[in-house]
């Protein structure tokens, strides 16, 4: 996955070797978050499902009921809205979309504080920032 300029990176970008899945990642991070802080952060933050093919009449039904392309994997409203692009630990082993990066920079642009976390605890360092 090569990086964006102007997007800040949280974790190690050297690390090479086995990780979680994207999925396990999310999940661990908002196990941890829901954990740490039941009556704020983790009950505020949340993961849009938009992820997988569809049929374009299905995606345009969605598309139509709020969902956004390229939306991040982690979001939570506040003062700032954080939004966090969620990818494994060992960045080789993920992608990141032309509409993720899109979503991104809108955020950013929007005043969120935006970034690519690589694995949940990355993740958490971003947060707890």
């Amino acid at each position: 996955m090569k990086f964006p300029t102007g997007i800040t990176v949280y974790g190690d970008k050297s690390y090479r070797g086995h990780c979680a899945t994207e999925n396990q990642e999310q999940a661990t991070l908002f196990a941890e978050l829901r954990r740490r802080w039941p009556d704020t952060i983790g009950r505020l933050a949340l993961h849009p499902r938009n992820e997988g093919k569809r049929h374009y009449r299905q995606y345009a039904i969605e598309r139509a009921e709020g969902m956004s392309t390229g939306a991040s994997d982690v979001i939570i409203p506040g003062d700032p809205c954080i939004v966090l692009e969620l990818k494994r630990r060992d960045h080789t082993r993920s992608k990141l979309s032309k509409a993720e990066l899109e979503y991104l920079d809108a955020a950013q642009a929007a005043g969120a504080v935006v970034g690519i976390a690589l694995g949940w605890e990355a993740a958490m360092a971003a947060i707890e920032g």
